[in-house]
C-alpha cells in the first residue's frame, strides 16, 4: 500500500510538472514577438492611445516578461516530492515567486488594468485581479514567516490560481470566439472576469 501511495504521488507530480511546463512554454511563445520592441505587435496594436507613454510600456514589458517565470515556479512550489526531498529549492523558488509578484508582476498588472480593453467592467475586473493577486501572495509570505504552514499553503494556492489567470484568459477567449457570436468588446469583458473568478473558486475547493 505504501508503494502505491508513492507511485500515485510521483505520477501526480509528473503530470503537474508537464502541465505547468507546457503553460510556461506557451507564455514564452506568446511573449517572444514582443522582444522586437515594436509598438505594432499583436496586443499592442490595440493600445495605440497609450503605448507611446513610457510608464505603460515599462509596465507592459515588465508584466509579460515576468509572467513565464512566475508561472514556471509552480513546478517547484506545489510538488510534494520537491518539498520533501529538496526543501531548500522550494524555499528559493518561493522567494522568487513572492518577490516577482509583489514587486513587479502585480503592480504592473494594476497599471495595465487602468487601460484594459473592453468596457469599464473589464477595467474593474483586472484591477480587482491585480489587488487580490498581490494580497493573496502577501498573505502567503506573512503566514510562512509566522510558521503557519496550513494557512501558507491555502494562501499560495489562491495566489497561484490567480497567476494562472493568464492562461485561462486565453482559453476563455478561444472558447467564446468559437462557440459564441458576441461583440468583441463584450467578449473581452466576459473573459476578464471568468479568467480569474473561475480559478479562485477552484482554489477555494482545494483549500477545504
Amino acid at each position: 500500500m505504501h508503494s502505491i501511495t508513492i507511485n500515485k504521488k510521483t505520477w501526480t507530480t509528473l503530470l503537474w510538472s508537464i502541465t505547468i511546463s507546457y503553460f510556461t512554454i506557451l507564455m514564452i511563445n506568446i511573449t517572444l514577438p514582443y522582444t522586437s520592441w515594436e509598438w505594432d505587435v499583436d496586443f499592442l496594436q490595440t493600445k495605440f492611445y497609450v503605448v507611446h507613454k513610457l510608464y505603460y510600456r515599462i509596465a507592459f514589458y515588465t508584466h509579460i516578461f515576468t509572467s513565464s517565470i512566475v508561472i514556471g515556479t509552480g513546478i517547484f512550489l506545489f510538488s510534494p516530492i520537491v518539498l520533501k526531498r529538496w526543501p531548500s529549492l522550494h524555499r528559493i523558488m518561493g522567494k522568487a515567486y513572492v518577490a516577482l509578484v509583489l514587486i513587479l508582476s502585480a503592480p504592473t498588472g494594476l497599471v495595465m488594468a487602468f487601460h484594459a480593453n473592453g468596457t469599464w467592467l473589464a477595467k474593474v475586473s483586472f484591477t480587482l485581479l491585480a489587488i487580490i493577486w498581490w494580497w493573496t501572495t502577501y498573505m502567503g509570505y506573512t503566514t510562512i514567516r509566522n510558521k503557519q504552514i496550513a494557512a501558507h499553503r491555502k494562501w499560495m494556492i489562491r495566489s497561484y490560481a490567480l497567476t494562472l489567470s493568464a492562461i485561462t484568459l486565453r482559453l476563455s477567449q478561444m472558447l467564446l470566439a468559437y462557440y459564441c457570436d458576441i461583440d468583441p468588446e463584450m467578449q473581452y469583458t466576459v473573459v476578464s472576469w471568468t479568467s480569474w473568478v473561475f480559478n479562485l473558486i477552484i482554489a477555494e475547493f482545494l483549500c477545504e
